[in-house]
């Protein structure tokens, strides 16, 4: 069926139980994943993936800044051209002023060359720590079995 990465910023613990249930989805789409923190991601790897899946908390409206380091050293590795990506971001408001860092790792995949396969989607956190909303890790299940489907 395919492999995917999924690669994580977490500060509560929030964006890695989204992150986590969207690879669960994958996983029970057939897909093979691995899914890891940034700090442990071995960016040179990534071009082994059919699917790149891109994850961070908001911070000051947009993307943490290991995610960012991440991103950037992206630039270096050969083979993404043409490869599937996917964002998401955890964020304290459904409002547009609170900021995406999904919508900016989105644009950072699209111009390393990644086909981005479904629009970034948002988890909402209830206050600075969490918790998720309710029913943020079963969407994000259903979103990686949907993101399965389309390897």
């Amino acid at each position: 069926m395919g492999k995917a990465l999924v690669v994580y910023d977490s500060v509560y613990g929030n964006t890695e139980k989204v992150a986590r249930a969207l690879a669960k989805g994958l996983e029970d789409g057939g897909v093979d994943v691995d899914c890891v923190r940034v700090d442990a991601a071995k960016f040179d790897e990534s071009s082994r993936y059919d699917l790149l899946v891109v994850g961070s908390p908001v911070h000051t409206w947009s993307a943490s800044r290991p995610i960012k380091a991440f991103l950037e050293r992206l630039k270096s590795v050969e083979g993404l051209s043409g490869k599937k990506a996917f964002a998401l971001d955890t964020k304290m408001s459904r409002s547009r002023l609170a900021g995406s860092a999904g919508g900016e790792i989105e644009g950072k995949l699209k111009s390393l060359g990644l086909t981005i396969v479904k629009p970034h989607a948002s988890a909402v956190v209830k206050g600075r720590e969490g918790p998720l909303e309710e029913g943020a890790e079963e969407t994000f299940k259903q979103l990686g079995t949907e993101l399965a489907k389309m390897m």
